[in-house]
């Protein structure tokens, strides 16, 4: 089992900003319902806790706040350039440090929350907007999974 231990901390800093990012990426792909959406990804975090258990690591990542400095971009565009970049450096160091199924469950619980943050807002009449599918299958090919 890898555990918080494995990384350095800006390694883990890393591994730990990659949920909240997906989720920012999917706020911000669509006009409207930041207030749900947000909610919505602090809701998949307290579901991910009463999974308690299953992965140590994923126990370690729910456990923190989520947390991402929302500073360093200046545009939803840059916040998905960089989000995205931000993605594939945690899948990376999961790959090196964390077993096949624990990195897997990670991309699980990033697309989970993603899925989560779109669906909480309908807009134009549909549960999720054109754009947050999009961003969401971006969201998939920066973690290297294939669309749930």
């Amino acid at each position: 089992m890898t555990t918080k231990a494995a990384f350095s901390p800006e390694e883990w800093k890393v591994v730990l900003e990659g949920p909240p990012t997906a989720g920012m990426i999917v706020i911000t792909a669509a006009h409207g319902g930041m207030w749900r959406e947000t909610i919505a990804m602090s809701k998949a975090y307290v579901e991910a806790r009463g999974q308690h258990g299953e992965s140590e690591l994923l126990d370690e990542i729910v456990a923190a706040k989520p947390h991402m400095d929302h500073t360093r971009y200046h545009s939803p565009e840059e916040l998905k350039e960089n989000g995205l970049a931000h993605l594939r450096e945690a899948m990376a160091l999961l790959e090196s440090k964390a077993t096949a199924e624990e990195r897997d469950d990670y991309g699980r619980f990033v697309l989970n929350l993603a899925n989560k943050v779109a669906a909480a807002h309908r807009e134009g009449g549909q549960s999720v907007s054109p754009a947050e599918a999009a961003a969401i299958q971006e969201i998939t090919t920066a973690l290297g999974t294939a669309s749930s």
